[in-house]
């Protein structure tokens, strides 16, 4: 039997665009469709879907807070909750959508190979959620430990990122690290944390110079590192110099090159 889907959207054209997408590449069943997010509500509680595509900005409830609902909720009769993708016009919401465990973002238009990489994903997400309940997905494979190549000291990196509708590009120096979040990346920067669509590899090959991989998870500026500290393990954790002070840890095997580029 196919994974069964809900669509849920208050536009009668998107609706139909996702379920002709869905029939083009397969393998998934479309058995319910809602306007607004309270119909999304009934359904889910009357029936087990294993997929729930969602809208963010619809009248009454918003797609977000539908997620908020279902995050962490039983399902009808002990049925785990679906995996949930959000389909949407708008990209600025992608840091609180992957916050609540969903499975992918899907930024309006889409094409199908990409719907069909999302649809496999969270169907595989959905499979490790029923092997190991609330765990997360497995990270990247860890990347060999080098220095990478430093830039001109000149040269000026700035990273696009969506916005509000618009594209604002954000000074390298104004990251101070970066963290992988499932095929996309989120940036921590000095008073904002926002999502761009690259990955982890190609943040570090595009920021290069001062920043370094410490971890297979995370990309940090090195100018903003304030303290190394060894925890109970033995291994290092990063205090950075940012409002918040945020930790960071340091994978075993790129603890020395890290000392090395610090000079400690």
């Amino acid at each position: 039997m196919h994974p069964r889907a809900l669509i849920v959207d208050d536009e009668a054209p998107a609706r139909e665009e996702l379920r002709f997408l869905l029939e083009e590449i397969g393998g998934v069943q479309v058995v319910g469709e809602a306007t607004n997010g309270e119909e999304a509500l009934l359904l889910l509680n009357s029936l087990a879907y294993d997929l729930v595509f969602l809208d963010i900005r619809m009248p009454g409830l918003t797609g977000l807070e539908v997620a908020q609902r279902l995050h962490g909720a039983p399902g009808p009769e002990g049925v785990r909750r679906p995996q949930v993708i959000f389909t949407t016009a708008y990209p600025d919401h992608a840091v609180e959508a992957f916050d609540l465990a969903a499975a992918d973002y899907l930024v309006k238009p889409f094409s199908a190979d990409r719907l069909q990489r999302s649809v496999q994903r969270a169907l595989a997400g959905a499979e490790g959620a029923a092997s190991a309940p609330g765990a997360a997905s497995p990270a990247p494979a860890e990347p060999a430990a080098s220095a990478p190549p430093v830039r001109g000291a000149q040269q000026l990196v700035r990273i696009p990122v969506q916005k509000d509708g618009r594209t604002v590009l954000v000074d390298g120096d104004a990251i101070v690290y970066a963290v992988a979040a499932r095929g996309y990346a989120s940036l921590k920067l000095t008073d904002d944390r926002v999502l761009v669509s690259f990955s982890l590899n190609e943040l570090e090959r595009r920021l290069q110079g001062h920043f370094f991989r410490v971890h297979r998870s995370y990309l940090v500026n090195l100018r903003y590192v304030r303290e190394l500290v060894p925890d109970f393990r033995g291994a290092l954790v990063l205090v950075l110099n940012d409002r918040q002070r945020s930790r960071v840890e340091v994978s075993r095997r790129h603890a020395p090159e890290l000392r090395r580029r610090l000079g400690v």
